[in-house]
């Protein structure tokens, strides 16, 4: 019983101040047009004269307050008020706190699903209309590389619906008067006051100038991988020449690439390495090693 109390105390405290205000006044004036017509109605022969006063209170409140919320910039503007652009919850879309507005790349790279099942995803997953007609339009493409990627992104948006316990949200919201999709999302997601799950390096960059919080999927995908260092032993698979002359490449399972010094001569055997260093770059981390029987 306290738990669903706090709950509801906790949802409450989250709605913004001014969809409160165009309550209020939505409900005063509801009241006010109620005390207007109480009388006249309080006339009518019999029953009616008590029932009627009193649903007919009812159902201007029904009616007035929805509007009052929804029309509720225009309604401050009229005592003078003027709201500034981008102000949650009036005249648009309610806010979405704990939600996440997921982009196209997301769902083409089909790792959001895996991480939905690990539980890292606290909130629901809304996909804007645009975002559904974007992947359409790619699993319909000419190309077969791109076509292979809208169906993979369609497959995984499925998945989602049907195995994942997070809820999934369609929705119909849209910033018409911006062209592009990177564009729309990050207004979108300053108007619902949501983030964007993404592994877009552009859009995570225009996204995080205008203010607007970003989860990166190949940001969690190096922060979650293994911390390797100098002097540590590791076997490793050579399976190809590196630039370098007598270089030999091997991966770890998370994808990290090993340039193995002097490796090539074990192309295609599995060999005890030694890291020598390690090197972050902007496309990924490297490490550095050789061959720990020299």
């Amino acid at each position: 019983m306290s738990s669903s109390y706090e709950r509801d105390h906790h949802r409450t405290l989250r709605i913004p101040t001014v969809i409160l205000l165009a309550a209020i006044v939505g409900l005063v004036i509801a009241l006010l047009l109620s005390v207007l017509l109480t009388f006249p109605l309080s006339m009518l022969p019999g029953l009616w004269g008590q029932i009627t006063p009193i649903a007919v209170s009812l159902f201007l409140c029904i009616i007035i307050i929805p509007i009052s919320v929804a029309r509720g910039r225009e309604l401050f503007r009229m005592f003078g008020i003027t709201l500034p652009e981008g102000t949650k919850g009036i005249g648009g879309p309610l806010p979405h706190n704990g939600s996440l507005i997921v982009d196209t790349s997301t769902l083409i790279d089909g790792r959001i699903a895996d991480i939905g099942q690990a539980g890292f995803i606290p909130g629901s997953l809304i996909i804007p209309r645009f975002i559904l007609s974007e992947l359409h339009h790619i699993a319909d493409s000419y190309d077969a590389l791109r076509r292979n990627r809208g169906r993979r992104g369609l497959e995984i948006l499925t998945k989602l619906q049907q195995d994942s316990n997070i809820p999934i949200e369609i929705s119909d919201i849209d910033a018409k008067d911006v062209p592009d999709a990177d564009g729309k999302l990050v207004k979108l997601a300053k108007a619902l006051g949501c983030a964007i799950l993404t592994n877009d390096f552009n859009l995570n960059q225009v996204a995080r100038i205008q203010g607007v919080r970003v989860l990166n999927v190949n940001e969690l995908a190096n922060a979650v991988r293994p911390v390797v260092l100098p002097g540590e032993e590791m076997a490793i698979r050579i399976i190809q020449e590196g630039k370098e002359f007598g270089q030999g490449l091997g991966f770890l399972d998370d994808g990290t690439m090993i340039v193995v010094e002097d490796g090539l001569r074990y192309i295609n055997n599995r060999i005890e390495v030694v890291v020598t260093r390690v090197l972050q770059t902007a496309a990924g981390r490297m490490i550095f090693a050789h061959p720990k029987a020299e």
